[in-house]
């Protein structure tokens, strides 16, 4: 009998920024999205190495990247450099670990707005932005699926 960690394998995101990383993560049943951590992005190669470890950590089995694409549904010069992260990371993350995008248009002014909702401040936003970033890319992801990452 299939369980339904075996229909719903786990999922990291990943908010991409120049300057770090925000990563999110479903539960065990690939119901709800938590953040993380937040990651240096430079140098690349490191950055590709320790999201690959949380993946196998985590044991999941598709990476959702944030990717910025306009308002007319044109990819610019940051998108690009998302896509040749990606290329980056794929090959470090574990055998038939899947890399699919998400349209993150308007993820960090959301996270923002659910941080200064919860009583943060602002400037207390800063450690934790780019991992609120990443849970609202896996939000949307799970949305577009149907609500969980099985389609539970």
């Amino acid at each position: 009998m299939e369980t339904t960690a075996e229909r719903a394998p786990r999922v990291v995101a990943v908010d991409y920024g120049e300057v770090r990383m925000g990563l999110a993560g479903t539960d065990a049943l690939g119901l709800l999205a938590h953040p993380i951590q937040t990651i240096p992005a430079r140098p690349w190669l490191v950055a590709a190495e320790k999201i690959a470890e949380v993946v196998a950590a985590r044991g999941a089995g598709t990476v959702v990247i944030g990717l910025p694409v306009r308002m007319d549904g044109t990819e610019g010069t940051v998108a690009a450099k998302v896509r040749r992260f990606a290329a980056e990371l794929a090959p470090h993350l574990p055998a038939g670990v899947e890399i699919v995008f998400q349209d993150e248009y308007g993820s960090t002014m959301a996270a923002a707005e659910q941080l200064r909702v919860s009583g943060r401040r602002s400037r207390s936003h800063r450690p934790v932005i780019d991992q609120a970033a990443a849970v609202v890319i896996l939000e949307e992801w799970m949305a577009a699926r149907g609500g969980a990452v099985g389609g539970l």
